[in-house]
């Protein structure tokens, strides 16, 4: 069976998150271990310990969910030596993880281009007044709509029916008081700290691709999948110009889904906490089959059955 990575994206962080990793797995403890001499801060105790309200910073919980997928992906693998995989894919910050996981640039290079964009697009979220909701029952041609109606973006298309809009925080409340009377499911304004994914994250993404222009990329080892398109991306200067774009671009998460089930996978394994794209797989197609690894024992438990 053809084997789908998924990685989870902001939003997902749980303190605790890696703890059973780390307790159970050397390799776990080891890149753990490195993680903080490479961010120069303790990312284990964020990650083990919290509080809630520091690992949900921007600039820390980016580089801790890159840290929690990575493993389990490492776990995954040498749990599994034999298992063939497909495709990958992640949601926003999770397609760094995904390009990390291919083999684009190693772990620490990785962890550094992460730790960066996480620093700039929380100075971004603290310079502007920023807002997002979701839209249930969601019709994109009447969402894109309303953006234009109320001047703000369209975020995320995570599956069908659910898309996320983005904005300056008074056009956000605007937007969802407009939204009542379209005839949406529902409207729900998120909690979050900024308009993540719109034109306010443009200067992040300006330095952010200066950051990035000296790093050297490699072709990745498995197919991926970039939130800017929804399609696979191979060429080094292509993926660059892909994570500059994602930041203030919108996430195509159904389309990079509906990708990987094109080249034959129909067994997903969502790296990362929550469980979110876990849930998403089966809105996208019911046909597939999607579990989640966000512990140790989920690891050991699929170990179990594939010996």
């Amino acid at each position: 069976m053809k084997t789908g990575i998924m990685f989870s994206g902001q939003g997902a962080q749980v303190v605790g998150m890696g703890k059973s990793f780390y307790e159970a797995s050397a390799t776990a403890r080891s890149i753990f271990d490195l993680s903080s001499a490479i961010v120069g801060w303790d990312l284990k105790k964020a990650c083990f310990e919290g509080p809630a309200d520091f690992l949900t910073q921007t600039r820390i919980c980016q580089p801790a969910l890159f840290v929690h997928g990575f493993t389990a992906f490492t776990l995954l693998k040498e749990a599994n030596p034999g298992m063939e995989v497909t495709a990958l894919g992640g949601l926003s910050l999770g397609e760094l993880t995904a390009l990390a996981a291919a083999g684009v640039f190693d772990f620490a290079t990785g962890l550094k281009i992460v730790a960066q964009r996480g620093r700039l697009m929380q100075e971004a979220c603290e310079t502007t007044a920023g807002g997002m909701a979701s839209i249930i029952g969601a019709d994109k041609a009447k969402v894109a709509q309303l953006c234009a109606q109320c001047d703000v973006d369209m975020s995320n298309l995570n599956c069908p029916g659910q898309i996320v809009i983005s904005g300056s925080k008074e056009k956000i409340v605007a937007a969802v008081a407009a939204a009542a009377g379209m005839g949406f499911k529902r409207v729900i304004p998120l909690n979050v700290a900024g308009a993540y994914h719109s034109r306010l994250m443009k200067p992040a993404a300006e330095a952010f691709e200066k950051f990035l222009a000296p790093i050297k990329f490699s072709a990745p080892r498995y197919p991926v999948f970039t939130n800017t398109t929804g399609q696979r991306v191979e060429d080094v200067e292509a993926i660059k110009a892909a994570l500059v774009k994602q930041v203030y671009s919108p996430v195509l998460w159904e389309d990079c889904f509906r990708g990987m089930v094109v080249l034959g996978v129909e067994q997903f394994y969502e790296c990362g906490v929550g469980g979110v794209l876990t849930g998403l797989a089966r809105r996208i197609d019911d046909k597939v089959t999607a579990a989640s690894l966000a512990e140790m024992k989920d690891i050991a438990a699929l170990s179990k059955v594939t010996a």
